[in-house]
């Protein structure tokens, strides 16, 4: 379930001093209603943090549904996370929000449209609004879901139809009662055919009697769809675990597909997207997983050539502190790798204090991901521009935000560096956890959060269009 993302540039009039707190404690800045609205939508992972349980997350989003007076502000940010992210859960959560909260205002059919992208959507869409509101649904609801289901076809509606489920696709559609489609009138009759893909090939192949039946019917079927090459890239990745166990004589044919430039280049697949191959082969016990590891090695380098790099001089300060342990920690240390290796930066360490990492660009980007020690301090901004010893072009910061000692937020310290440096660089504060507050109020620094296959895109655009990302967002159509 994908549930990460980036955002936003930070275009408000700062207040001259912080003005709030943030989750640890320290000074901070707090963001307008829409940007953290925006930010959180982008980031969160509908679970419990460092700092913030799932429910207090959503019971954060809802208030800031509330706060932001522009209701459509708030349905273009679903359907824009929705639509360009991939964001599942809570897009789904702002979409029974505004059936809730917003009532008879006539492009509201045309959002609920829209931020379906695929059938399962609207079944998600429908469960939040029961279970947390009840019954009736709303018409205006009713109709934007049921044109959304007239929109797909026999395939997606068959690949998503959840016939084991409590509540089916079907029964979404005796529900919703949307226009007559004939792929819909095949879905009510039970007429829609399995859809061919890999799924269902293994999904059969685990029909067929005894254990011993099934993984024999597995194996073969994980060898006729490699050696067909019937699997995309990404798909190679998602089934690294079934293939070892249930197929570990295929390998060699294994990396030999993850390591093939050509498709690497073709599927544009970005280094973070070897993130849940890399935490199974860290969990052991997997056979081959050495041999893989070493594929993997070669794929993410491989996988650099679709990065686009910075020109100029770029610094990335890692928070390498307490709160900051767990994914965020691999994400970070991937993300600076990939930085340091693909556009030479300088890498700077930070948690109470602040120190420079030299890393050796010949190694391999997991390699140097590994090398990054992490300790459990606590956080200090200041540190990072009272070491800070070059003019930089931009300086890329990677936090939680959650920022305490020396006071918490930067501003005179930053300052500083400025006047020292005779420097103006473009800072993006890039939070990986979402969590609410910043520790920069000026305009033309931006406050990015999470992290995507996106990331580095759209931090290159924004080193030449600053506003880029706010456009997007207001740019969002509210139809299909």
């Amino acid at each position: 379930m994908a549930k990460f993302s980036i955002l936003s540039a930070l275009s408000r009039k700062a207040p001259a001093q912080p003005d709030t707190r943030n989750l640890a404690g320290g000074r901070a800045y707090a963001q307008s209603p829409k940007l953290e609205l925006v930010s959180t939508l982008l980031t969160t992972f509908l679970k419990d943090e460092f700092y913030r349980t799932e429910q207090k997350t959503m019971a954060r989003i809802q208030e800031l549904i509330t706060q932001v007076d522009d209701p459509r502000f708030v349905a273009k940010a679903a359907v824009y996370v929705r639509q360009a992210h991939g964001m599942r859960s809570v897009s789904h959560l702002v979409a029974g929000e505004i059936a809730r909260r917003v009532k008879g205002a006539d492009w509201t059919r045309g959002f609920f449209d829209a931020v379906v992208r695929r059938p399962d959507d609207v079944l998600e869409i429908l469960g939040y609004y029961v279970g947390t509101y009840g019954r009736p649904i709303p018409n205006s609801l009713k109709k934007g879901l049921g044109q959304a289901l007239s929109r797909f076809d026999d395939y997606q509606l068959a690949k998503y139809r959840r016939e084991h489920s409590a509540f089916k696709l079907v029964d979404a559609v005796n529900l919703l009662r949307p226009k007559a489609t004939a792929p819909l009138g095949r879905l009510v009759r039970g007429e829609l055919a399995a859809p061919e893909t890999w799924e269902t090939r293994l999904s059969q192949a685990g029909l067929v009697g005894e254990d011993h039946e099934v993984l024999a019917a597995k194996q073969a079927a994980w060898s006729e769809l490699l050696r067909a090459r019937k699997l995309g890239y990404l798909a190679l990745l998602r089934n690294l675990r079934n293939i070892l166990t249930q197929a570990p004589e295929l390998a060699p044919e294994l990396c030999a597909q993850l390591t093939h430039e050509p498709a690497i280049r073709r599927s544009l697949v970005f280094p973070f997207q070897f993130l849940t191959a890399l935490e199974i082969l860290q969990q052991g016990n997997l056979p081959e997983a050495s041999r893989l590891m070493d594929a993997l090695n070669q794929a993410v380098d491989l996988s650099l050539s679709n990065v686009p790099a910075f020109e100029g001089r770029t610094l990335v300060a890692l928070d390498c502190s307490g709160s900051m342990s767990g994914r965020p920690q691999l994400i970070g240390s991937l993300f600076a790798a990939v930085l340091v290796k693909n556009s030479a930066a300088d890498l700077l360490v930070f948690s109470d204090s602040a120190r420079y990492l030299s890393l050796n660009r010949s190694d391999s980007t997991l390699s140097l991901a590994k090398s990054i020690g992490f300790a459990q301090g606590g956080t200090d901004f200041n540190s990072i521009f009272e070491k800070a010893d070059k003019a930089y072009d931009r300086i890329i910061i990677l936090s939680d935000m959650q920022a305490w000692i020396g006071g918490g937020a930067p501003t005179r310290s930053l300052a500083d560096y400025r006047r020292r440096m005779g420097a103006q660089p473009r800072i993006f504060s890039f939070d990986l956890k979402g969590y609410g507050s910043l520790q920069f109020p000026e305009p033309g620094i931006f406050a990015l959060a999470g992290w995507s296959e996106r990331s580095f895109g759209l931090l290159t655009q924004l080193d030449q269009d600053p506003a880029l990302l706010l456009k997007e967002v207001e740019a969002t159509p509210l139809a299909v």
